[in-house]
């Protein structure tokens, strides 16, 4: 699922994911960094750096506006 979300969130430039804990986190190409040799996402939440492993994505959105 690493591979997927990377290759996603380079397309999208926001992503939403869901990891198996059931914790929510947004991605946007400005503040995560991947890291292939582990397959960790690091997330950069201004006041809190967040890693998780890209294999533990169980579920992905995109938001979308309804106009």
């Amino acid at each position: 699922m690493y591979k997927t979300v990377k290759e996603k969130l380079q397309k999208t430039g926001e992503l939403m994911v869901k990891v198996s804990d059931g914790q929510t986190f947004e991605l946007h190409l400005h503040n995560v960094k991947f890291h292939d040799d582990k397959e960790l996402i690091e997330i950069d939440a201004g006041t809190e750096t967040y890693w998780i492993n890209g294999n533990e994505v169980v579920y992905m959105w995109i938001h979308r506006v309804k106009e």
